[in-house]
Protein backbone atom coordinates (compact mmCIF):
# COMPACT_ATOMS: atom_id res chain seq x y z
CA UNK A 1 0.00 0.00 0.00
CA UNK A 2 1.21 3.38 -1.05
CA UNK A 3 0.69 6.31 1.13
CA UNK A 4 2.34 9.12 -1.19
CA UNK A 5 4.52 10.16 1.58
CA UNK A 6 8.44 10.85 0.77
CA UNK A 7 10.39 8.15 2.88
CA UNK A 8 13.14 9.73 4.99
CA UNK A 9 17.08 8.74 4.05
CA UNK A 10 20.24 9.26 5.01
CA UNK A 11 21.56 12.81 3.74
CA UNK A 12 18.24 14.46 3.10
CA UNK A 13 17.96 18.02 4.27
CA UNK A 14 14.36 18.32 6.15
CA UNK A 15 12.90 21.82 7.40
CA UNK A 16 10.67 20.97 10.53
CA UNK A 17 8.10 23.03 11.30
CA UNK A 18 4.88 22.13 13.94
CA UNK A 19 2.81 20.17 10.89
CA UNK A 20 5.77 17.55 10.94
CA UNK A 21 5.40 17.69 15.27
CA UNK A 22 4.14 19.76 17.59
CA UNK A 23 7.52 20.14 19.37
CA UNK A 24 8.51 21.94 16.34
CA UNK A 25 7.17 24.97 17.22
CA UNK A 26 10.39 27.39 16.67
CA UNK A 27 11.30 25.29 13.38
CA UNK A 28 14.63 24.06 12.31
CA UNK A 29 16.54 22.47 9.79
CA UNK A 30 18.24 19.03 9.84
CA UNK A 31 20.32 16.48 7.55
CA UNK A 32 18.96 13.47 8.47
CA UNK A 33 22.12 10.92 9.61
CA UNK A 34 19.45 7.72 9.71
CA UNK A 35 15.94 6.47 10.17
CA UNK A 36 15.51 4.51 13.26
CA UNK A 37 13.51 2.46 11.88
CA UNK A 38 13.81 -0.69 15.10
CA UNK A 39 11.63 1.92 17.23
CA UNK A 40 7.99 1.08 17.29
CA UNK A 41 5.57 4.32 16.61
CA UNK A 42 2.24 5.07 15.78
CA UNK A 43 1.82 4.59 12.13
CA UNK A 44 2.86 7.81 9.85
CA UNK A 45 5.42 8.82 13.01
CA UNK A 46 9.04 8.28 12.45
CA UNK A 47 12.16 8.29 14.81
CA UNK A 48 15.05 10.21 12.82
CA UNK A 49 18.75 10.48 13.85
CA UNK A 50 19.77 13.78 12.83
CA UNK A 51 21.97 17.01 12.95
CA UNK A 52 20.51 20.05 13.57
CA UNK A 53 21.79 22.92 11.59
CA UNK A 54 22.87 26.29 12.45
CA UNK A 55 22.34 29.38 9.83
CA UNK A 56 25.07 29.12 8.02
CA UNK A 57 24.44 25.36 7.69
CA UNK A 58 27.05 24.03 10.30
CA UNK A 59 26.09 20.86 12.56
CA UNK A 60 25.49 22.46 16.32
CA UNK A 61 23.41 19.29 17.94
CA UNK A 62 22.82 15.90 17.16
CA UNK A 63 19.34 15.00 17.96
CA UNK A 64 16.98 11.71 18.29
CA UNK A 65 13.58 13.66 16.53
CA UNK A 66 9.84 12.19 16.55
CA UNK A 67 8.62 13.60 13.66
CA UNK A 68 5.77 12.65 11.06
CA UNK A 69 7.51 12.71 7.40
CA UNK A 70 4.52 13.77 5.79
CA UNK A 71 4.32 17.08 7.87
CA UNK A 72 8.11 17.95 7.10
CA UNK A 73 9.12 19.82 4.01
CA UNK A 74 12.06 18.30 1.86
CA UNK A 75 14.92 20.94 0.93
CA UNK A 76 17.13 20.89 -1.75
CA UNK A 77 20.11 23.76 -0.22
CA UNK A 78 20.06 25.76 2.57
CA UNK A 79 17.85 28.75 2.62
CA UNK A 80 20.48 31.93 2.37
CA UNK A 81 21.56 33.00 5.84
CA UNK A 82 19.27 36.46 7.23
CA UNK A 83 21.75 39.43 7.30
CA UNK A 84 21.65 41.42 10.06
CA UNK A 85 21.95 45.39 9.95
CA UNK A 86 23.36 47.50 12.18
CA UNK A 87 21.58 49.25 14.41
CA UNK A 88 22.68 52.32 12.69
CA UNK A 89 24.53 53.60 15.80
CA UNK A 90 27.11 55.64 13.55
CA UNK A 91 30.60 54.32 15.00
Amino acid sequence: MTTGVRQVRCGDLLYLTSAASPQFTRPMTVRVIRALSDRHTYHGWLWIDAYQLGPTGDAVARRELYLMPAGAQWLTALPAPVRRTSSGSGR
